[in-house]
């Protein structure tokens, strides 16, 4: 927490930090989720897959309450909105396929969920309500040499939620997705046109939970674009992005 507080990033190993008896077991049920995660509807031809859900973490209880979906065509959608951060989506409300009810009930990613939780730091005003937590499986997968695919953003970028967090599930097979944390000035461009003062650290998140957190105001974050790599078969980048922010009481007056 001190280095997430202190530098506004900080790099982690999960798989060590939270090691209890059936985290293997857990962390192969996530492994096989992410075989079948349908498209991002928003990112035609990107290469890029994904499922969203909503929860709120309760402070006093330290549990998680899964939020309500929406029903369309007889599948359910977790809405998501990241005001004028996302500069591909500036002001949109997005849809995404929800991460089913078993998963969400997974060990491995509720303790994932509290062990962020844990590092986020907040007025003690703000801890009178609950955590919204917004859970993203985001898989970027190349099946020719051609391809690439792309994150959103594809620059360095603020998300508008206080507290990110990013955890591998699998990188198999590929080039790229490289991950960049920088200045809040950088934001808007790529790596390889920013002063290297500029940036913090630029690093490859490769083993399974290795993980990195970041403080909203303090940095601008990015991965690159992965490609196919040399082996045969498919090329794949699984990760789990979670973030968390206040929740929002409306003004009745």
């Amino acid at each position: 927490m001190n280095n997430l507080k202190h530098y506004g990033y900080a790099r982690y190993d999960l798989m060590e930090n939270l090691n209890y008896e059936g985290i293997e077991a857990d962390y192969e049920a996530l492994l096989k989720y992410f075989e079948d995660l349908p498209a991002d509807d928003y990112a035609p031809g990107l290469n890029r897959y994904r499922r969203y859900s909503r929860a709120l973490v309760l402070p006093n209880s330290g549990s998680i309450e899964w939020l309500p979906t929406v029903k369309k065509d007889d599948r359910e959608y977790s809405a998501y909105f990241q005001g004028k951060f996302n500069p591909e989506h500036p002001g949109d409300y997005r849809e995404f396929h929800t991460i089913s009810s078993d998963i969400q009930d997974n060990k491995l990613l509720q303790e994932i969920i509290m062990a962020n939780y844990r590092q986020t730091f907040w007025e003690k005003e703000d801890m009178i309500m609950p955590i919204h937590v917004g859970v993203h499986f985001v898989k970027l997968r190349v099946v020719n040499d051609d391809e690439k695919a792309v994150s959103s953003p594809n620059n360095l970028h603020q998300d508008g939620e206080p507290f990110t967090f990013a955890h591998l599930i699998e990188r198999n097979n590929v080039k790229g997705g490289t991950n960049t944390i920088a200045l809040p000035e950088a934001k808007g461009r790529v790596p390889e046109d920013v002063d290297q003062n500029d940036l913090h650290e630029v690093f490859e998140i490769t083993k399974p939970l290795e993980s990195y957190g970041v403080h909203d105001p303090q940095v601008s974050h990015y991965v690159s674009p992965v490609e196919k790599g040399g082996e045969t078969g498919t090329g794949e980048r699984s990760v789990i992005l979670i973030d968390y922010q206040l929740t929002v009481v409306a003004d009745m007056d």
